[in-house]
């Protein structure tokens, strides 16, 4: 985790605003994530956290804001502007191929060739093979080949091939969307333990989770999303469940009323 003496964070974005049409999904949002830290982005159903993910990934373009990326300002239009810089986002779909073996997947729209150019050219089977292998194993992730079709991993070796997948592109901050939804215990633990590693690697590492016992258990900070505002920020260490629950809901400030806000419709 980042210390006191150490102030720049590898991604920030200040005042973050996004509307759809008449919905305003974020308003004046600040995020920051720090090398070698972990950072929840917590909130309701509706609170603003896609959005927000959307647009530090490029897929989504901020009305006003800034976006900053390793103490400088940057411009981020497209997912390929946000892949550029060494931000890599791992949906709930992962976006794997289930028909594909885990090298192929790896290296999917990347492949390494030889031979003569353009449609002649035969792929680098042996060198793909290492290197896949080579990452996995920095990473310590447990699969029974790198030649194993996907569709036969489990759901938490399919999430771990999808992280591994932006380690190996040079990934330096690593935004994880809701990454143990429907795992079993042991599929958890083995997504956690990576999300640590990945830490202990020195990447920033974002992620988007309902659930505060794994937030808790993996994480440094915990920034809260309510009504597409940012409203609270908490250093686990010193934070509690209620704190965050009440800061995801509204206790804390008076105005937890059950009713859906505009900014909830849509984002």
């Amino acid at each position: 985790m980042a210390t006191a003496a150490q102030r720049t964070p590898i991604l920030e974005v200040k005042g973050i605003s996004k509307h759809f049409g008449q919905v305003q999904a974020l308003d004046g949002v600040d995020f920051e994530v720090y090398p070698g830290e972990v950072v929840a982005l917590v909130g309701d159903n509706g609170a603003g956290k896609s959005t927000l993910i959307k647009v530090i990934a490029g897929t989504y373009r901020a009305d006003q804001g800034h976006y900053f990326f390793e103490g400088r300002e940057v411009q981020v239009h497209t997912p390929r502007d946000a892949t550029s810089l060494g931000i890599s986002t791992v949906y709930q779909d992962l976006a794997l191929c289930d028909n594909l073996d885990v090298v192929a997947n790896l290296y999917l729209g990347r492949e390494d060739t030889f031979g003569p150019p353009g449609p002649l050219a035969l792929l680098d089977e042996v060198d793909m093979e290492k290197r896949a292998t080579d990452v996995l194993e920095q990473l310590a992730i447990n699969i029974p080949s790198v030649r194993t079709q996907v569709a036969s991993l489990s759901g938490g070796q399919r999430q771990t091939v999808a992280v591994a997948r932006s380690v190996m592109w040079d990934a330096k901050v690593v935004i994880l969307d809701v990454p143990t939804a429907a795992l079993g215990v042991a599929q958890t633990r083995q997504v956690l333990d990576l999300i640590r590693r990945l830490r202990d690697q020195g990447l920033g590492v974002v992620v988007i989770s309902h659930n505060l016992a794994n937030v808790f258990a993996v994480t440094d900070r915990i920034v809260v999303i309510r009504l597409g505002r940012r409203v609270a920020t908490f250093d686990v260490r010193e934070a509690s469940r209620e704190d965050v629950v009440a800061a995801i809901t509204g206790a804390q400030f008076g105005d937890e009323d059950g009713l859906p806000h505009p900014a909830e419709i849509g984002a």
